[in-house]
């Protein structure tokens, strides 16, 4: 992999894992997600006349990553309600890579090298260790931690479907740019639909109050997610895929330094070992 596409995947986890930062920071963690959501796509509403529409053949893949990726934050929103964020995180997100380096081989017929497979290996043995000391007290198997788990697994499989989908629509849409933001675009106005209806007053209320909050984490989300998108095109996909969920590792300096969240000596253990995993991947 290049040092410029490294680098740029890098930066992109970099502003994913600031803009859920925005969000755990946040009262009503669903609601500012939705708000992140609804400000990216407003950002799309300003930017899309000036793009060119993405080819005919990429957009039955925007409207199956779309019904994904709302799919995707209802079962955040229920696996954060019966469970622990810091196991159900890194469970989902360790597990998604590992399903697209599997799926990728047979779907889009890309070979990975050793290395990329090492890498992909090492950081998502990173991600899943932290999940693993999310479980306070050891693995809870009955309760909410199985039912965070199940939904936790479940949204890894949500993950990796819109990674793939995304993946390979951004390919042949002829134009990434624009691909994106109709992507944040029919993401985004659902759930703001859905609020509206739903939690109208609430939302309301979180958007006079929290706007600067949306528009920021809805940049973040865009161009993070925009980043990695057309690293896929010049890149494998599970390669990407792996490298971009070292934003966990950011994650846990953000809520060493910034959150002020006590990181044990385990986690940093588990961080370093992604930091590894991603210095493998630089050398695929």
């Amino acid at each position: 992999m290049s040092v410029t596409v490294f680098a740029i995947v890098l930066f992109a986890a970099l502003l994913h894992a600031t803009w859920n930062a925005l969000v755990k920071g946040a009262g009503d963690k669903l609601m500012a997600a939705i708000l992140v959501a609804g400000g990216a796509a407003l950002l799309a509403i300003v930017t899309l006349p000036f793009l060119p529409l993405p080819a005919a053949a990429s957009w039955p893949y925007l409207a199956v990553s779309s019904l994904l990726q709302v799919l995707y934050l209802t079962l955040v929103a229920r696996a954060y309600h019966v469970a622990d964020m810091s196991q159900t995180y890194p469970l989902m997100r360790g597990t998604a890579p590992l399903l697209v380096a599997v799926a990728s081989g047979f779907w889009l017929g890309e070979a990975l090298s050793v290395h990329a497979l090492l890498g992909v290996g090492i950081i998502c043995a990173g991600i899943l260790s932290m999940a693993w000391m999310g479980r306070r007290g050891g693995p809870d198997l009955t309760g909410g931690g199985a039912s965070g788990t199940r939904l936790a697994l479940l949204t890894a499989v949500v993950i990796a479907g819109y990674t793939l989908v995304d993946g390979h629509g951004v390919r042949l849409s002829g134009a990434p740019a624009s691909y994106v933001l109709w992507g944040v675009l029919l993401n985004g106005l659902p759930l703001v639909a859905w609020a509206l209806l739903a939690r109208r007053p609430l939302f309301l209320r979180q958007v006079a109050q929290q706007w600067p909050r949306g528009l920021v984490g809805g940049a973040g989300t865009l161009v993070s997610y925009g980043l990695a998108l057309w690293a896929m095109t010049v890149a494998p996909v599970a390669v990407i895929a792996a490298l971009r969920e070292s934003s966990i590792l950011f994650g846990t300096a953000i809520a060493g330094l910034v959150l002020k969240e006590r990181v044990g000596p385990h986690r940093l253990a588990a961080a370093c070992l992604i930091a590894a995993g991603a210095m493998v991947l630089r050398l695929a």
